[in-house]
């Protein structure tokens, strides 16, 4: 198969489904070989993970530097290199996309996961993931409404060839401190979780070659969850989200065939059952999502074909992730305590945090439209 031909077929209508397929099967393969339950892929957890292991926030069980996401923007590089679409950007309202990568954020830590967690916590059983997929589409839908109505941040401007690589080389120098792990202070970074979530992991071959290659495939068939419904509730447009439906299928046909699936609502791995700042918490995500152009996944890869403005939303998320779990903003999972299910879900300050958010993005999305 000629790069052409291979270049073409995935941007066809099977090139999606097949993004989707694959997606859903190498994220249930992660988890059987070591990440956590119901999370073989999720990049709002992962990147907190990674603020956790650069010392951003110290709570210690969700610290390690995940391959996965380093492979989604090298990969994603690797594939605009060899198709000739790397092309270095910035200059579209930078801190805007900031601070939308820190409300995103935190309403994923309210829902303990990003769209793509969303879909395979559904595929592993989680009956709590279809309230988070409902507060994403709503979410969404909200945002649209701004697009109707010329909301923008502006465009973005063509720079110098070496500030598109930015990214991807924090990137590859993150690779090279989770390869070596130096301990340059006593009680400093690098750290990693000896137990909780951050201490659940695939090996790091595993880990690294499955973020390359959804980095590159997503790269080509420009796969996204928020475009997906996006283009359905804006202009009826089915074609990403026939990759949704397929990773969804597919994570859950090698769930069952893994023994991964367990349906159930109350105490599922690395999830609450407050229903409300579930559906708030993706609400908030999914309306950040819309104003700033693509969702968690999409933005990575933004980021490694030369795009800063994604960049600096990811940037943006670390420090969101940084905030959350500083400040007791993230949600904390259910627990079964002597056979009991103590629900779990945010504090106070996390609810204050996700309306604070909602009232932000709000803001942004009235004062920057062409038309009122």
């Amino acid at each position: 198969m000629s790069v052409k031909y291979f270049s073409r077929f995935l941007a066809s209508r099977w090139g999606i489904v097949v993004t989707g397929l694959v997606i859903g099967i190498l994220a249930s393969l992660l988890q059987k070989f070591g990440n956590p339950p119901n999370m073989g892929v999720c990049v709002a957890c992962f990147e907190r993970d990674i603020a956790g292991a650069l010392g951003l926030h110290r709570a210690s069980v969700v610290q390690y530097i995940r391959p996965e996401i380093l492979g989604f923007v090298l990969g994603s590089m690797a594939a605009a290199f060899i198709f000739h679409e790397f092309k270095a950007r910035t200059g579209s309202a930078p801190i805007v996309r900031f601070i939308l990568g820190i409300f995103a954020m935190i309403g994923a830590l309210a829902f303990l996961g990003c769209p793509w967690r969303a879909l395979l916590r559904l595929a592993g059983g989680d009956i709590n993931a279809v309230v988070g997929l409902i507060g994403l589409t709503a979410g969404i839908a909200i945002g649209d409404q701004f697009l109707k109505y010329g909301y923008n941040l502006g465009r973005s401007y063509k720079t110098y060839y070496s500030a598109g690589l930015i990214i991807p080389v924090v990137m590859a120098g993150l690779l090279t401190l989770l390869i070596f792990s130096p301990k340059l202070s006593a009680n400093g970074a690098i750290f990693f979780s000896e137990k909780g979530p951050g201490s659940l992991h695939a090996p790091l071959i595993i880990s690294l070659s499955v973020g390359l290659i959804i980095g590159f495939i997503a790269q080509r068939t420009r796969f996204c969850t928020m475009g997906s419904i996006r283009d359905v509730l804006l202009v009826g447009d089915l074609h990403l989200m026939r990759g949704v439906i397929a990773l969804a299928i597919s994570a859950f046909s090698t769930n069952l065939i893994l023994g991964q699936v367990n349906f159930g609502i109350a105490g599922q791995p690395i999830a609450h059952s407050n229903h409300l700042w579930n559906f708030l918490g993706m609400v908030l995500a999914g309306l950040a999502f819309v104003l700033a152009g693509g969702c968690p996944g999409r933005q990575l890869v933004l980021s490694g074909e030369g795009d800063g403005d994604a960049g600096v939303f990811v940037l943006g998320m670390i420090t969101g992730a940084a905030f959350a779990h500083n400040f007791g903003l993230a949600a904390k999972p259910d627990k079964i305590l002597n056979g009991a299910v103590q629900v779990g879900g945010i504090s106070s300050v996390g609810m204050t945090a996700v309306i604070m958010g909602l009232v932000v993005c709000l803001i942004i999305g009235f004062t920057m439209r062409e038309k009122i």
